[in-house]
């Protein structure tokens, strides 16, 4: 095995596997053990013009490039075809989708790395993990966006399904082929590295509460709020004691 091949077989085989162990047990552990760590830890009440403003475009992308790597990696495109999508309609669409996601996440972001390197209290709650999970999540949407707009939109466009997507199915199938990935090109390439990496850091960082969205709101019954009625004023000699109804209603519930 040659020195290429060694370093390959380290990045798109073994990496995958250890990014999804440590995806899996370090939220098991985090949750025996740090149950009250997770959460967001918002720092709503050091700063709040600039979240209101940087949170909803940087989950909304979010959000939207999630269900994009979704339906692109893990659909084959026989998949989408037979559903009737024709391949130039999805791949019209996962260029505006994704390029649409793109500039939310990175307008977002920027707003909240602004915030959080600009206010002094939203900056003292802000741990190590934390700078290095932002960091590393900086490295992955440029990179992300690189593969969109630069090299798809702009450039000479590639389609993935045919390569990345046949290696990613191949992790979970547990037959993964680095000839699907080795011909990509090297912008693919380091986009899947770092977003391993990322994967595995994500259990010990606060990008945990992703998992708390109260999705059963939507299926919880109805909140009925009554108007409270001031209690009529009582006559001379009215009492507000227990009575019986009926056609004995005179005296006292014993």
């Amino acid at each position: 095995m040659s020195k290429s091949s060694a370093w390959e077989l380290v990045a798109y085989v073994i990496l995958p596997y250890i990014a999804l162990a440590v995806f899996v047990l370090g939220h098991v552990w985090r949750y025996r053990f740090d149950r009250f760590g997770w959460t967001s830890r918002s720092s709503q009440l050091y700063e709040r013009r600039w979240l209101l403003v940087g949170a909803p475009l940087f989950h909304y992308g979010a959000l939207l490039a999630i269900l994009g790597h979704a339906i692109g990696l893990l659909l084959p495109k026989s998949a989408t075809e037979a559903m009737g999508i024709p391949e130039w309609l999805y791949h019209g669409f996962s260029k505006v989708a994704g390029t649409t996601a793109a500039i939310l996440i990175i307008l977002g972001l920027t707003v909240l790395t602004l915030r959080r390197m600009g206010n002094d209290r939203v900056r003292g709650v802000t741990g190590v993990v934390d700078w290095i999970a932002l960091g590393l999540l900086w490295v992955m949407i440029a990179l992300g966006f690189g593969v969109t707009v630069i090299y798809n939109v702009l450039g000479p466009d590639y389609n993935y399904r045919e390569t990345v997507s046949v290696w990613m199915r191949g992790i979970f199938t547990f037959r993964p082929d680095i000839a699907d990935i080795s011909v990509a090109p090297l912008i693919y390439r380091v986009h899947a590295i770092v977003a391993w990496v990322f994967l595995a850091l994500f259990p010990f960082t606060r990008f945990v509460h992703f998992w708390s969205v109260p999705v059963w709101y939507l299926t919880r019954p109805f909140v009925l709020y009554r108007r409270r009625v001031r209690p009529r004023a009582l006559s001379p000699g009215e009492s507000r004691a227990w009575r019986r109804f009926g056609r004995d209603s005179t005296g006292p519930t014993m």
